[in-house]
Order: structure tokens, then C-alpha cells, then sequence
């Protein structure tokens, strides 16, 4: 038997903190341009216009806009970086 404190509970990390939800925010609002990298190895590159749980709106200057399925991101960085 385990002695009292020897072993304490951690609790559970949320299952969302709503970070996303900010950042993607701050990149809408603010009008940054990102570069997107998809799982196949594809890039996009535009500006996020809108977004859901499922998909960014990527619009894309004299280009057709995208929506890009966030299962299909393997990662997103803003230009300039």
C-alpha cells in the first residue's frame, strides 16, 4: 500500500485552451500572410480569410481562394519569418 502523498493525482490537461482560436484571429485581423505546407508536401501561400473547426479559407491574390482541411496542414508559418 502506498504511503499518504507518496503519489498524488495530476489533474487533466483541458481539452482545449483556445489558443488557435487567437492566433488565427490575430491573423485575420491583422491581414498577415502565411505559408501553408500540406501532408503531401504541396504549398499554399495567401491570407487566412476565415476558418471553422474544419477548414481554413485561404485567400489567395490573383489566384483562386482555397479551403484547406486543417487535417490536411502538416504545419503553417507567416511569411517574413
Amino acid at each position: 500500500m502506498a504511503s499518504k502523498g507518496a503519489h498524488t493525482a495530476k489533474s487533466k490537461a483541458p481539452d482545449t485552451t483556445y489558443e488557435e482560436v487567437k492566433y488565427l484571429r490575430r491573423l485575420i485581423d491583422e491581414k498577415v500572410g502565411v505559408r501553408i505546407r500540406l501532408t503531401d508536401g504541396e504549398e499554399v501561400a495567401g491570407f487566412i480569410e476565415f476558418y471553422d473547426a474544419g477548414f481554413l479559407r485561404v485567400t489567395r491574390p490573383g489566384e483562386a481562394n482555397l479551403f484547406v482541411y486543417k487535417h490536411d496542414i502538416k504545419y503553417l508559418y507567416e511569411e517574413g519569418e
